[in-house]
């Protein structure tokens, strides 16, 4: 092991299973293998690649298992970069996607300077993140489901006359109204009750954004201060 040598990693990362490969300086790219996503997986991974070099550049796309890895493979003192599977640079025709294909993919990638980066958010901004995601989320369901009881009154030719827009007229107007049918009746009644379901999950999380955007200190230079921003503006409130 020389200790000016480069080990480029490449890692296509599942759910159950991670593909590795690898190459040192500009040597050939080799696959390690495929190994599993546990942490005793990850520390075993990581104890075969010091053993090959100890500088060591590891890179994987961005996608649906989030970051936990990257922060593992930084704690473990790697360099570890989470890239935009977007701007990877693809050859003309080049269509057919295997988990080996990828990690060596990367790892020529990674060893050219080809990628980009995405930013890798700290434990707390991302939990921030997953608060305001969450509160959009619910949002949106509220929205559905307001659309869902419109929908069900106009399939009966019941219409409100005036404008059926969630103000207190029209939500008292419909509380006040009644199906002749039992069963209609508490079709009508479980719409409204998911309404009130969603408006109470707004509320909660709209109280938590509040509190954190006008009391807690968010460094501004932040990706948690950014969302704050963009959570503020929807919510009205002045940071």
């Amino acid at each position: 092991m020389e200790d000016d040598s480069t080990l480029y990693v490449g890692l296509d990362v599942h759910k159950d299973s991670i593909t590795v490969a690898y190459a040192l300086d500009a040597g050939e790219v080799e696959l390690l293998g495929k190994i599993g996503t546990t942490k005793t997986d990850i520390d075993r991974l990581c104890k075969r690649l010091q053993s090959k070099a100890r500088r060591i550049d590891i890179v994987y796309e961005a996608g649906p298992c989030g970051y936990v890895l990257c922060r593992q493979l930084v704690q473990k003192g790697f360099d570890c970069m989470v890239c935009a599977p977007s701007l990877i640079p693809r050859k003309p025709g080049e269509r057919v996607k295997t988990d080996r294909r990828d990690a060596i993919k990367l790892v020529r990638s990674l060893r050219a300077g080809d990628l980009s980066a995405v930013y890798v958010p700290s434990v707390e901004d991302e939990a921030f993140r997953d608060l305001a995601r969450t509160w959009v989320s619910a949002k949106d369901d509220l929205k559905r489901a307001r659309q869902r009881l419109k929908a069900f009154l106009l399939s009966h030719g019941v219409r409100y006359t005036g404008r059926a827009d969630w103000s207190p007229a029209h939500r008292r107007w419909l509380s006040t109204y009644a199906f002749d049918s039992a069963w209609q009746q508490m079709a009508f009644e479980e719409h409204r009750r998911t309404i009130d379901d969603r408006l109470a999950q707004c509320e909660r999380l709209e109280a938590a954004l509040r509190k954190e955007i006008l009391h807690s200190h968010i460094s501004s230079d932040s990706s948690r201060w950014r969302q704050a921003t963009r959570s503020s503006s929807k919510l009205l409130v002045s940071i």
